[in-house]
């Protein structure tokens, strides 16, 4: 599903170059699991963006579903991303003057739906995700765990091939965290791929696959079925 080859980013600062990721090459399969960890700087979210065609000022080859990203223009991009991946942020990022349901609808608004479509598709995930009463409050009339909840019901909302987490409960309490962990374990075993970015050792425990990142490089990648080195 996904393949990057020879990834490599730099930053000009006034020091000069400063590298924020070097030579990554790393493949996921389809229906994978997947965690990058490492320590803060260490280049793991701005490697998830780059997977989530996020950012373009990179160099290497990067294969999407079969489709040279790399190759692409940025508008291409931006169609392969609407169409295939859904993102889950630590801090939330919902639109603070739409209601739950306004926000659910907001990825679908960017695609070719028709509204009566639109409106059966964020009904059905209300419904899915248990907060059909919270349809008409705004964010900051929910908690942090019920924001992050219907963080998630958006990113889903499109049926994503892939969703993107980044520190997805660094913003939530143990109970709140498990709940949403549960959540991504029961999408991924539906068919969805799932990468996420965490310090969490319990957070990764859900996956089936941690990659190490570190100073901008991949030091280890991890099965954590196996229990082996992949890589």
């Amino acid at each position: 599903m996904i393949e990057l080859r020879n990834v490599e980013k730099t930053i000009k600062s006034p020091a000069g170059t400063v590298w924020l990721l070097r030579r990554i090459n790393v493949a996921v399969q389809e229906g994978e699991f997947v965690t990058f960890m490492g320590p803060s700087g260490a280049g793991k979210t701005t490697l998830l963006s780059i997977i989530g065609m996020l950012d373009d000022g990179w160099a290497g080859e990067y294969i999407f579903d079969g489709n040279a990203v790399h190759k692409l223009d940025r508008k291409k991009r931006a169609e392969l991303n609407r169409k295939h991946v859904g993102f889950v942020f630590q801090s939330y990022h919902l639109l603070d003057n739409l209601t739950v349901q306004e926000n659910i609808d907001v990825p679908l608004s960017y695609r070719d739906i028709p509204r009566a479509q639109r409106v059966s598709i964020v009904a059905d995930i209300l419904d899915r995700f248990q907060i059909v009463g919270k349809k008409d409050l705004y964010p900051n009339q929910l908690s942090g765990g019920q924001q992050q909840l219907v963080g998630v019901a958006r990113a889903v909302a499109g049926n994503p091939r892939l969703i993107l987490a980044d520190e997805p409960t660094g913003n939530l309490h143990s109970a709140q965290a498990q709940e949403i962990m549960e959540l991504f374990r029961k999408l991924n075993q539906q068919g969805t791929t799932i990468i996420q970015v965490t310090h969490s050792e319990a957070n990764a425990a859900y996956g089936n696959r941690v990659i190490q990142v570190k100073d901008g490089w991949i030091v280890e990648d991890t099965s954590t079925i196996r229990g082996t080195v992949t890589a």
